[in-house]
């Protein structure tokens, strides 16, 4: 039985073991050590902006070690460095690096199917030129607050093809490197191809991007090889509010609204229409969905202590907003409120709600 088709208190128990698993996977002897190795070799710090869709998961399409990637995830892939929340987040990531000495590579994303408009990105209607529209506008706000000689914050436009996970760079203008069209043969022109591609590109940045482009065509291979069933209907069965989902990356199964947006209401109403159009088309069971509002948290005490008033605060606010937004679904509704401890990736329940 597919856990989309389980009772809901077993879908819960289910993503709960997830978290515990992939907490004791990063916190493990070799994933700490492969992660200080690649760091001692590729030092420059990678983010990424990227559309709530478990299938985008950049560590796995790259072949590169969990913790290096930071991801900001929310409903659509829309951002706006306007927003408060967000500016100040992204502010505070950046200047922590660059007091560690390092660099910025910021990939923008936007995603896409080759097989199927219908398995793109239903935040922007399917509409692949509006979402890397939309990209662009984020870099250009990137670029207005770190500055346009990128030689410390690099804003990336980057396409993300969900059938075969392959990356799709962009260059100035119409300039284009799709890794889709290369095999893992061509991992020896990368450097020449980005240097052309991305010629105002840092150098010790274009050799720290090269190792996910190497990865990326490898990892096309074994798809390719593997005949991989792309994922085509919605079946998500929670909606997750707040930060903390690194390991929800799989597809179909969560809605996650990062808490960046002033307007939060919007996208968590949005994310109920979906859940309950999936009742209503039996793609999940009625029985029930998951709220989970997460918040990560540095230090103990006073850190921690915020965090969970703000996991509280974020899982009431939704729970009002589904109730007025979808009101069938206010009594199937099961909560959990969570805190992240961000040094172990440990997902700390701390209540019903």
């Amino acid at each position: 039985m597919s856990i989309h088709e389980k009772p809901i208190a077993d879908r819960i128990a289910w993503l709960f073991e997830r978290a515990r698993e992939h907490s004791a996977q990063f916190c493990s002897p070799e994933n700490w050590l492969a992660r200080e190795r690649y760091l001692a070799r590729h030092p420059t710090a990678i983010a990424v902006m990227k559309c709530m869709d478990g299938r985008i998961n950049l560590p796995v399409a790259t072949n590169t070690p969990l913790g290096i990637i930071q991801p900001f995830r929310n409903l659509g892939g829309m951002f706006d460095l306007g927003w408060p929340h967000l500016g100040e987040v992204l502010a505070a990531y950046v200047q922590r690096c660059v007091r560690d000495g390092r660099q910025v590579l910021l990939f923008i994303t936007y995603h896409f199917s080759r097989g199927d408009a219908g398995r793109g990105c239903a935040g922007f209607a399917y509409d692949t030129q509006a979402a890397i529209a939309h990209t662009r506008r984020i870099r250009q706000q990137v670029e207005a607050v770190f500055g346009r000689a990128h030689g410390t914050v690099y804003p990336l436009v980057c396409g993300f093809e969900t059938d075969e996970d392959a990356l799709r760079l962009h260059g100035e203008g119409d300039a284009l490197l799709d890794l889709a069209e290369l095999g893992p043969a061509d991992a020896t022109t990368l450097a020449h191809r980005l240097a052309g591609l991305l010629p105002d590109m840092p150098e010790r940045m274009r050799d720290d991007l090269l190792p996910l482009l190497a990865g990326n065509l490898a990892h096309i291979a074994e798809i390719r090889q593997t005949h991989r069933e792309a994922a085509i209907e919605h079946r998500e069965w929670m909606i997750c509010l707040g930060r903390g989902f690194d390991f929800l990356h799989m597809p179909n199964l969560a809605l996650i609204v990062g808490p960046y947006s002033p307007e939060l209401a919007e996208p968590v109403a949005t994310a109920a229409g979906i859940i309950a159009a999936n009742m209503r088309r039996r793609r999940i069971p009625d029985d029930g969905f998951l709220l989970l509002a997460s918040v990560p948290y540095e230090e103990p005490g006073v850190d921690r202590a915020r965090a969970e008033l703000k996991s509280r605060f974020l899982a009431e606010f939704a729970g009002t907003v589904i109730a007025r937004a979808e009101p069938g679904l206010a009594g199937r509704m099961h909560v959990r409120t969570a805190v992240l401890d961000w040094t172990s990736r440990r997902l700390e329940v701390i209540g019903p709600g």
